[in-house]
């Protein structure tokens, strides 16, 4: 995460969040993408076994839990992530420099996942499962039904598809109208000494950009062209974008000094951004609750019901980047071994975690174990198994150059 454009400054101010900088990286927001990284593997790992889901016999209430705080905010709160760096990189490269990089980056593992990793990842559900008329298929007949009839499940790799989208028009705005970016950066700039101002603007534009669609929508839709492996959550088309765009603004001034400074007013407010986290959770299990337990029609809550949760979800959805990249830059100084053993592998992890993530759930299926400890050896196996074949797959050069 390349912040080159921070290092004069930082030299001439001696600001102390220099310290926090290693080898022309930011540590806290290394660690913030590497926890969200982590995230998506614990999610992956107990869904088998939440007891609303339609996975394994063996289940717990508990993991219900884990699955909605994850899928409330998480893969937003990637794309603001991933929205950081986007200015930084076009500066440097170039808006064709940029493509290339991406494509590279994003582009060919987004084929090889959905050539490769995902076929053999979904065997196992396969396997499993043996629908009709596919029960003497071997993986080949597997494959090849997946690719031309479908269903053809994109697995993890949805995200880059979309990642890729918005690079792409990153990349046009940046061609045509680069001050677009500027002036985004500099409005959120102007908020760095007014956190509660910062933090009510994105709950205001995460409600407005959510909640619409959401009424319209629902959670559970997924838009899906075809049977082909490129599908997009459609209450969270909006949603998206404007998280990753809000990236790319807060990157665009400078990500050491600017509202993400390591001792600056929303890292030092933490607390205040986990209470504000704490409440709006609380609120999404409140109506959760009151859906299963007290909604005349399960299958057409009130429209009082559905407005309620799209508020909830947003605003929660919007309290989560601000209380972990905050308590992140507190923690800058502080050793997290795991986490920063981590980061060189995140990406590897994120793009290889499906194939041990299903095929150990096939494993655990029948054993008569609890619940708890199926998720634990499939959350244990999938993180050191896609981490070990990370590490292996690193020392190709060409490979390391790529993830």
């Amino acid at each position: 995460m390349s912040v080159s454009e921070t290092v004069s400054t930082l030299e001439d101010t001696g600001a102390c969040a220099q310290a926090a900088i290693v080898q022309g990286r930011i540590v806290a927001l290394d660690r913030a993408r590497t926890f969200g990284t982590f995230l998506v593997l614990l999610y992956h790992s107990v869904i088998d076994y939440t007891v609303f889901g339609n996975g394994d016999s063996m289940r717990w209430l508990g993991f219900d839990l884990v699955a909605l705080f994850c899928d409330s905010f998480f893969m937003a709160f990637m794309f603001l992530i991933s929205g950081l760096f986007v200015h930084d990189s076009l500066a440097r490269r170039g808006a064709a420099g940029y493509l290339r990089h991406r494509a590279w980056r994003l582009g060919v593992p987004l084929l090889i996942s959905i050539f490769v990793l995902i076929p053999i990842a979904y065997y196992a559900s396969f396997l499993r499962y043996h629908p009709a008329g596919t029960t003497d298929f071997n993986f080949v007949h597997f494959w090849w039904h997946m690719l031309t009839v479908g269903p053809w499940p994109s697995g993890q790799s949805w995200f880059l598809w979309v990642l890729l989208v918005f690079d792409i028009v990153a990349a046009a705005i940046w061609s045509t109208a680069p001050q677009i970016f500027t002036g985004l950066g500099q409005w959120i700039a102007a908020l760095r000494a007014r956190p509660v101002a910062a933090f009510v603007a994105f709950s205001v534009l995460s409600v407005v950009v959510y909640l619409p669609m959401h009424l319209v929508f629902g959670d559970g839709a997924w838009f899906e062209p075809g049977h082909y492996p490129f599908p997009i959550q459609t209450s969270r088309i909006l949603l998206y974008p404007a998280f990753f765009f809000v990236g790319i603004g807060i990157g665009a001034v400078s990500l050491a000094t600017g509202v993400l400074a390591e001792q600056g007013p929303i890292a030092k407010r933490w607390a205040v951004w986990l209470g504000f986290a704490v409440v709006f959770y609380g609120a999404i299990l409140l109506l959760v609750y009151a859906h299963h337990n007290w909604l005349a029609d399960f299958y057409s809550p009130a429209l009082w019901w559905k407005v309620a949760y799209g508020m909830a979800f947003a605003l929660f959805s919007a309290a989560m980047p601000f209380t972990i990249l905050a308590t992140s830059l507190r923690l800058a100084r502080t050793s997290l071994s795991l986490l920063d053993a981590m980061r060189p592998q995140a990406y590897g992890i994120y793009l290889l975690h499906y194939i041990f993530i299903i095929w150990l759930q096939y494993v655990m299926y029948g054993l008569a174990l609890p619940a708890g400890v199926k998720a634990a050896i499939v959350l244990i196996g999938t993180l050191s198994g896609s981490w070990a074949l990370t590490v292996l797959l690193r020392r190709i050069p060409l490979v390391a150059r790529m993830i």
